[in-house]
């Protein structure tokens, strides 16, 4: 029986600044204007900016299937590199990392992100990959995210453009 992928990668480039880049995902409120999945989010726990140990939840869809994580900062090093990790929890065991990684470039940002996930329980892993196939390859929903992230970066600073390098 299939598993569902357990590391990714894509990247593209944007004419905005890593600064730029970095207030918009660094911002939970904001990742609903660049995520195929997430439609808000928000900061708990006191937490009011993107710090190592920060906790935000947010809401994510997939097809029909809905629902809510909290996630925690793993790393916050502006402007360049954001990752956080989503948190166990009774109902939901499983544990990705995710990593976004902000390069400078002639003229712009390359934007990079990984994925890798922590852990997952086998059995839910099986049943996921049933119940949420559009989990089984996600390599051009995530590479429009981060295209997504850089057009709306580019569009608050200078109206400039966005490249896919997959």
């Amino acid at each position: 029986m299939h598993t569902l992928p357990k590391h990714g990668r894509c990247e593209a480039t944007t004419s905005a600044s890593p600064e730029a880049v970095w207030r918009v995902l660094s911002d939970p409120a904001r990742i609903g204007e660049w995520s195929h999945e997430t439609s808000d989010g928000a900061w708990i726990d006191g937490a009011t900016e993107a710090r190592p140990g920060a906790r935000f939840r947010a809401h994510n869809k997939a097809g029909r299937s809905k629902w809510h994580r909290v996630s925690e900062v793993v790393t916050a090093d502006a402007p360049r590199v954001y990752a956080w990790r989503t948190v166990p929890t009774a109902i939901y065991r499983d544990s990705t990392e995710w990593r976004i990684t902000l390069e400078p470039v002639d003229g712009g940002t390359r934007i990079v992100q990984t994925f890798d996930v922590v852990h997952i329980n086998p059995v839910l892993d099986r049943l996921f990959y049933l119940l949420i196939k559009v989990h089984r390859d996600r390599s051009a929903a995530l590479g429009s995210d981060i295209e997504r992230l850089g057009a709306v970066a580019s569009a608050e600073t200078r109206g400039g453009s966005v490249r896919s390098a997959s």
